[in-house]
């Protein structure tokens, strides 16, 4: 295991705590300034940052190649011209080998990456069912505890085995069907199970009529999320080719297509009734807050997770996700002082077993491929 392993463990750790503090973070702004879709676009159009960010990064790194190849040009002429040690190597059979043969594979592995007009179609392709992961993610968040959501929106690993399959990126066996059993009925137990906080100002039927359309989109949002995460795997890497795109390239244009494209959502949303009428934050702080926010907990985290799955596996990077469980519970029961029932921490131990069981099976059923 290479520093890049170890770093990505190391971001994964980083990403389950931002993450798990924005969506704190996310919910005491909802108490002010409750507009789901105003955070979502904001933090996924501050994502185009990148684009300025890789670009300034490819120009350093073509200058630096440039004056690396300026400096040894001399060397490369004089090491381009056959010697007499050469001529007398040749004679006795041995090769006579170019320098510019050792950089073969640098240029092989250069002609594998994708050209900016195929990353930005990817990244148009990508656009909604990132939007929709995140917009039903923060919608989640305003209508339940930051538990339940991490709970269900923990799920979509076992939405990636699915979906992997059915594009060709993944198999399916008996092990993994169990798991995916085991995590739905983890699901459907915390659904029923009873979460309270003193802080709560909603009657017993509007909290229960909240937290179901919270589930609800919290569920929808870990399909999405699954998908999406095929998808990247299937646009940006290949086992046999290795990194195909700029994951930050990639990001980059997600958060332009939002920034462009999708801005008039907001009142077709709001005409079914599923998003309130469009209103700037309330005051300069909480605005601050929903920048800050928007760039930690979208522009940074996202890309961290990113790195995490191209530098360990999806495998790993999928496993970890089920880490922000019992964080979020720490979290929802130290600040908000919320309780929860027998049933709901036992359907929060069967999403854990069953993101173990399946993620196991998936590492075995590769290790017997090798």
């Amino acid at each position: 295991m290479g520093w890049k392993y170890n770093t990505g463990l190391g971001l994964i750790g980083t990403v389950v705590f931002i993450w798990v503090a924005s969506a704190e973070v996310t919910q005491r702004i909802f108490i002010e300034y409750k507009q789901p879709f105003s955070l979502t676009y904001l933090g996924v159009s501050l994502m185009v940052v990148h684009l300025p960010i890789a670009a300034l990064k490819d120009w350093i790194c073509s200058l630096l190649r440039t004056n690396e190849c300026h400096d040894s040009a001399e060397t490369d002429i004089t090491t381009s011209l056959i010697t007499d040690k050469d001529v007398s190597d040749r004679e006795e059979g041995s090769p006579v080998m170019d320098k510019n043969e050792v950089d073969e594979p640098y240029f092989l592995a250069k002609s594998n990456q994708l050209g900016p007009w195929e990353i930005a179609k990817f990244g148009l392709i990508l656009t909604p069912a990132w939007f929709i992961t995140e917009y039903l993610s923060n919608s989640a968040l305003a209508n339940t505890s930051v538990a339940s959501t991490t709970v269900l929106t923990s799920t979509s690993g076992l939405f990636t085995l699915l979906f992997g399959a059915l594009l060709r990126q993944d198999s399916i066996n008996i092990p993994k069907m169990v798991a995916v059993f085991i995590s739905m009925a983890g699901v459907a137990m915390t659904t029923a199970g009873k979460t309270w906080a003193p802080d709560e100002l909603l009657s017993v039927s509007e909290t229960r009529k909240h937290s179901i359309t919270g589930d609800i989109f919290g569920l929808v949002s870990a399909a999405s999320y699954g998908l999406f995460t095929v998808l990247l795997k299937k646009f940006a890497r290949s086992e046999e080719e290795g990194d195909k795109a700029d994951v930050q390239k990639l990001f980059g244009y997600i958060g332009l297509f939002t920034l462009l494209g999708l801005w008039w959502l907001v009142w077709p949303l709001n005409a079914l009734g599923i998003e309130p009428s469009f209103e700037f934050p309330p005051s300069g702080s909480v605005g601050e807050a929903v920048l800050l926010n928007g760039f930690v907990g979208s522009v940074l985290s996202d890309y961290f997770w990113a790195l995490s799955v191209v530098w360990t596996s999806p495998l790993v990077a999928t496993l970890g996700m089920s880490l922000t469980i019992p964080l979020a519970m720490v979290a929802d029961m130290v600040i908000h002082g919320r309780r929860y029932s027998a049933i709901y921490i036992f359907g929060c131990i069967q999403v854990f077993a069953g993101f173990v069981m399946a993620n196991l099976s998936d590492k075995f059923s590769n290790r017997e491929e090798l």
